[in-house]
């Protein structure tokens, strides 16, 4: 049965119907989302996306945490999105509005990583991580394609951002608020945004390349002690930075690719977890 699919970041949502086996996505809306409003007008606009999609099925939706996924209690707090639903069951109040009693919830970072495993960079790689970085830092372990959470040989809850780095949170080192940041620490100077420090280390500015591979060392000294511990043997880089992957492969002592598909990734991972979990 073809899929509906939510994935829902902090400023857009997207609403797609994922056909299983070929996982062909079709992106039936892309809009913006206004996700500091009070709880009631962001279900009413998470509700307009989804009366797009076929729904008789079910839903699933990709969202970032923190975020009870079992539960589909939200728990943001000054993330500079949803701030509004702290405590909100987001499950109950857009299954309600929906009337669909098959709704399941999954880590952004972690439907990143089962999409890749289902129909991309790592797919069918027996042990493989997925990294995410954008705003934060996600990551997702999977063995066989599951999403691995406990035990010693990965980080709490299976994401790097919960450790510290330097005696920092690791997202101070490595995210695209850290690279912007040591890029103006190193030139004075403000960049719009990580694509363009990119553009810049391509055009031959050393600087720029300069941070890139110095946040780069940071993720590879972070990531590569949970990559011997779980027996990684292939690592999968999306979100924002998935773009630069051209000029900081070389910062990365272990196999590493970044995804061709960042827009659908996320979908069909959430597709495919969905498939197994709620049939």
């Amino acid at each position: 049965m073809d899929v509906a699919v939510l994935e829902i970041g902090g400023s857009h949502v997207t609403a797609a119907v994922v056909a299983p086996g070929t996982w062909d996505v079709t992106e039936v809306d892309r809009a913006k989302l206004a996700s500091q409003e009070a709880a009631g007008a962001v279900v009413g606009q998470l509700a307009d996306a989804a009366r797009k999609l076929p729904l008789a099925n079910g839903l699933a939706v990709a969202l970032p945490g923190p975020f009870d996924f079992g539960t589909g209690v939200a728990w943001y707090r000054d993330q500079g999105k949803f701030d509004q639903l702290y405590g909100f069951d987001l499950g109950a109040a857009l299954g309600n509005e929906l009337g669909v009693e098959r709704l399941m919830f999954m880590n952004d970072a972690e439907a990143f990583a089962v999409g890749e495993w289902t129909a991309g960079e790592v797919r069918g790689v027996e042990r493989c991580v997925g990294v995410t970085i954008g705003t934060g830092i996600g990551t997702a372990f999977l063995a066989d394609g599951r999403v691995v959470r406990d035990g010693g040989t990965v980080p709490p809850g299976g994401e790097l951002y919960k450790t510290t780095y330097a005696g920092k949170p690791l997202e101070d080192a490595i995210s695209a608020r850290a690279i912007l940041r040591r890029y103006t620490e190193a030139t004075g100077q403000e960049a719009p945004g990580v694509k363009e420090i990119a553009d810049q280390a391509r055009a031959g500015d050393a600087t720029a390349h300069e941070v890139l591979t110095e946040c780069f060392t940071d993720l590879a000294n972070a990531l590569t002690p949970w990559i011997d511990r779980f027996g990684v043997t292939q690592t999968v880089l999306g979100g924002s930075i998935a773009g630069a992957f051209d000029l900081i492969h070389s910062s990365l002592p272990f196999q590493a690719s970044a995804t061709k598909d960042t827009e659908h990734s996320a979908l069909i991972g959430a597709a495919a977890h969905y498939l197994r979990t709620c049939r």
